[in-house]
């Protein structure tokens, strides 16, 4: 039990520094396009190239599951329905 307890306060304590870095999506998009050299208009844009498709599984990881943005909000960025950002943040942990 104590060790999901610290767990839980890590998780929340890094999200805490992330946000206090000023991390958010548009932060967001903009590193993982510099990482996947790819345009941020590609990832918001659609399409189903591998690169981009990484790309947005790569931001929805971080969106969602680092910084703890809801994944409509995202979806709504990234252009795509809520479903999919669900599935690009299970991708986006395993990359």
């Amino acid at each position: 039990m104590d060790q999901v307890l610290k767990a839980s306060e890590e998780k929340i304590q890094r999200r805490y520094e992330l946000r206090a870095e000023g991390f958010d999506l548009e932060k967001i998009l903009k590193r993982a396009a510099e990482l996947l050299e790819v345009s941020q208009e590609e990832i918001e844009g659609g399409g189903r190239y591998s690169r981009i498709v990484e790309a947005r599984s790569l931001v929805s990881y971080w969106a969602v599951r680092e910084i703890g943005m809801e994944g409509t909000e995202v979806a709504r960025t990234l252009g795509v329905t809520q479903p999919a950002v669900s599935q690009a943040v299970a991708r986006g942990g395993t990359a």
